[in-house]
């Protein structure tokens, strides 16, 4: 059996530090994408406690996608990345817009071309960058804080994901 090796290791082309966080975020995502790999589309459709995990797949992109251009960035959004969100992320009464009828790998798109953007935004940060304060209106921020969240939301919903999949699979 192949000795594990539990180690945060920074991404190449970051700044150490920040390849460090960003190697965290990428963990995340990595065992959503094998946990859900080949899942049906029954599945990813199926409304349980509120939501579907295709609608948490579209909430965990459209907030990555915010943070990095409302607040990371303050700019318009990649017309590209805006065109992947046609619905709004939660309806009138403030709960997840459901998102139906999309396949696995549409859901996976979505996903992996914010992180395309985010890195490409991320790997040309230095220490300074990092750790500079985006004064908005509400709160400040620092992209630091704003991948140390990323990483909180993302772990947040891998979990409630997770214990769909499992409860649909006894169902079946």
């Amino acid at each position: 059996m192949k000795r594990k090796s539990l180690v945060v290791l920074p991404l190449p082309d970051f700044e150490t530090e920040i390849g460090r966080w960003i190697w965290c975020l990428e963990d995340v995502r990595r065992t959503i994408v094998e946990k859900i790999s080949g899942i049906s589309q029954q599945h990813l459709d199926a409304k349980l406690n509120g939501h579907s995990i295709g609608s948490l797949l579209y909430h965990i992109a459209l907030i990555e996608a915010d943070w990095l251009y409302e607040d990371v960035l303050g700019c318009e959004w990649n017309p590209k990345i805006l065109s992947l969100f046609p619905q709004e992320d939660r309806n009138q009464d403030g709960n997840l817009t459901q998102i139906e009828g999309q396949t696995l790998d549409e859901h996976l798109h979505r996903l992996q071309s914010v992180r395309d953007e985010l890195l490409f935004h991320f790997r040309s940060m230095d220490l300074e960058d990092w750790r500079a304060s985006r004064n908005l209106t509400h709160y400040d921020v620092t992209p630091e804080w704003v991948i140390y969240h990323l990483i909180e939301h993302e772990s947040h919903h891998r979990g409630q994901i997770f214990e769909m999949l499992s409860n649909l699979k006894g169902r079946t």
